[in-house]
């Protein structure tokens, strides 16, 4: 699981050179797609389906711009200066699956907005150092939700974290927020239990839905800009093993 993820942290590491004012979703996702086949890997998202969907998912990244949270298909959309763009990508390799996701400045974007990345960056980096071994999830998911709504911020409900392994999707599902009723789908943190971790965060209100026909793309409800950030990790003997960061 390392070496996949070690392929997908080269995938984003592109990418972070790659996003500039007057760059294609497109073209990244064409960078992407020779990056993972040289690594003699597969692109998970790609050919996904979902009950919403028209189609499978038809690329090896999802690149979500602005109010788009996950989802969004690359496309000819030019990025401009002052935009986001989350890239999530997924690579099986060898059996085993790795995922991550960033979400990167297009040139200089202003204070709120730089404000949401570096809140949901550091959401990921709290639940980091949270992890240890028999500590249970909801402690963490607290911890992430107290952060950002105290930075002003909103926490999606709607998407989730997941186990991760032979398959992308496994459980447990891995939330970023806590509530009673979700007690009963609490778990413990134990040695060699791989998730990955993903906060969602939003500038607005923290409501999402479907954002376009194809039934894809999700977007705030309100418009405002989305973030997320996502690594693949282990629950080491001492804490926190995060398999997509390229060591």
């Amino acid at each position: 699981m390392r070496r996949a993820g070690r392929v997908v942290h080269d995938v984003l590491a592109r990418m972070a050179e790659m996003v500039v004012p007057g760059a294609t979703t497109a073209e990244l996702n064409e960078a992407a797609e020779a990056l993972i086949a040289e690594a003699g890997g597969i692109a998970l998202f790609k050919g996904q389906r979902t009950p919403s969907a028209r189609f499978p998912f038809p690329a090896a990244l999802c690149t979500s711009v602005n109010e788009e949270l996950v989802h969004g298909i690359p496309c000819d959309r030019v990025l401009i200066k002052g935009d986001i763009v989350s890239v999530d990508c997924g690579v099986q390799l060898e059996g085993f699956c790795g995922d991550s996701a960033r979400t990167f400045e297009v040139g200089k974007v202003s204070p709120r907005t730089k404000h949401l990345v570096d809140v949901t960056r550091r959401a990921l980096e709290v639940a980091v150092e949270g992890i240890r071994p028999h500590r249970m999830w909801s402690e963490i998911a607290k911890e992430i939700q107290a952060y950002v709504e105290g930075e002003g911020l909103s926490v999606v409900r709607e998407f989730v974290g997941h186990g991760i392994g032979k398959d992308m999707h496994e459980e447990p599902k891995v939330p970023n927020f806590w509530s009673r009723q979700q007690a009963a789908h609490d778990f413990e943190l134990v040695p060699n239990l791989v998730i990955a971790v993903e906060p969602m965060v939003n500038l607005g209100r923290r409501d999402v839905g479907l954002g376009d026909k194809d039934g894809w793309v999700i977007v705030t409800r309100d418009r405002e800009y989305a973030a997320h950030f996502e690594h693949t990790i282990a629950v080491g003997e001492k804490g926190a093993d995060v398999l997509t960061s390229g060591g």
